[in-house]
């Protein structure tokens, strides 16, 4: 009778249990909506963003023994154009998103419910919550056992300088040794958001052969306008990449969310979110 009786309550109990979930779960608060949820999903959690930065960074280390092959080879037609074949070999990276993956940043605005802003930003950095994009240690460490120079060209700004350095050191990047190959946005007067003066600062020296980036403007100062602006800039300089150029996927933000509102970030966000619907080119059903 003990048995009966126990299994008896174990069901009774367990079953009013079930009754009271529903109720539990309608006092949660639904989650908000945001744009970039799957997107952050997809970087923070997926084995194909992995996969993908894999074979980008593979891909660099043939692209890099071609370059080092050939002399007349530079990654910056634009800044780089004459009398460089004798000048030692560089590299340009940028960081966020390059290098450094920095979803937990995105992710914390998912949850709470806020979006990019400078100072939060700085707060991020300064507790170093980055973990590398797969293979870039590798790759920087396998440039500079060939004598290349490692630079990079980020617009973290000069006061973010320190712990992002600190933290690359930890994870295994070279960093340049007596030379500051760590080149920050305003470090100096000319160096703005858009990174041709860092470009040609380095093309002074150096012969850039690879670089890589997540967002157009790593490449290019032609990265901002209409999506059709940048897509006839992007097919006058397609033959970089896969090239000279390496991309790495970045679904998160960039150039490429604010091109259909036209960077102008004083409007709502629903109108914004409107004309990126715009932009999208459905299927018609038929």
């Amino acid at each position: 009778m003990r048995n009966g009786y126990s299994r008896r309550r174990t069901l009774i109990t367990a079953i009013g249990l079930a009754a009271a979930l529903p109720a539990l779960s309608a006092d949660l608060p639904a989650p908000l909506p945001d744009d970039n949820l799957n997107a952050v999903l997809w970087d923070q959690t997926s084995v194909e963003a992995q996969a993908n930065a894999l074979g980008a960074y593979a891909l660099g280390r043939i692209r890099l023994d071609e370059a080092l092959a050939d002399k007349n080879w530079t990654a910056a037609p634009v800044e780089q154009t004459s009398n460089f074949q004798d000048f030692p070999p560089a590299i340009i990276l940028d960081v966020d998103d390059t290098i450094l993956n920095t979803s937990p940043y995105q992710a914390r605005n998912i949850t709470a419910g806020t979006s990019f802003k400078p100072d939060t930003w700085t707060q991020y950095v300064n507790a170093q919550q980055d973990k590398p994009i797969p293979g870039a240690v590798e790759f920087t460490q396998y440039a500079a056992s060939k004598g290349v120079k490692v630079f990079y060209v980020t617009n973290r700004t000069a006061d973010e300088e320190g712990p992002t350095v600190e933290e690359m050191k930890r994870f295994g990047f070279p960093m340049g040794d007596n030379v500051d190959t760590f080149l920050s946005a305003k470090e100096q007067p000319d160096w703005g958001s858009a990174k041709g003066t860092r470009r040609a600062f380095i093309a002074k020296n150096y012969r850039i052969l690879l670089m890589f980036g997540d967002n157009f403007g790593d490449f290019t100062d032609d990265y901002k306008g209409t999506v059709e602006d940048r897509q006839k800039v992007f097919e006058a300089n397609k033959a970089h990449f896969g090239h000279d150029w390496i991309a790495i996927a970045n679904p998160t933000y960039g150039s490429f969310e604010s091109a259909p509102y036209k960077g102008d970030y004083k409007l709502p966000p629903e109108e914004q979110r409107r004309m990126k619907q715009d932009a999208l080119k459905p299927w018609d059903g038929k």
